[in-house]
């Protein structure tokens, strides 16, 4: 009985734990996408440079500095709304502003 106990709640906290995990990424729609490195490029938004691997859930170290999102993604893709983002690479990450977490590249 007290094995079935802890399989149980072992389960319970996998299963929390995926969740969280999922609710940390991003999807941009594919024309979202062309819009945002238009912006860039256009923009000639200065890149960063990290020394750090960056991947979707890595966190950015705290001398990054990350940029607002501009209103003109916000109204053609409301879905960054609430992210800051940096240039790395040639890429846009988009991160959390409170956690520093990596949510989505946009290659």
């Amino acid at each position: 009985m007290r094995l079935l106990l802890i399989a149980g709640s072992a389960a319970a906290l996998l299963a929390s734990g995926y969740a969280m995990a999922q609710d940390a990424t991003l999807t941009i729609e594919p024309a979202h996408r062309t819009i945002i490195k238009q912006y860039v490029v256009k923009e000639h938004v200065r890149p960063v440079m990290i020394k750090e691997k960056v991947a979707i859930g890595s966190v950015l170290p705290a001398d990054v500095a990350l940029q607002p999102v501009p209103d003109e993604w916000t109204t053609t893709a409301p879905e960054v709304r609430e992210y800051q983002y940096v240039d790395w690479n040639g890429k846009v990450v988009f991160v959390e502003p409170k956690t520093r977490k990596v949510v989505t590249i946009v290659e």
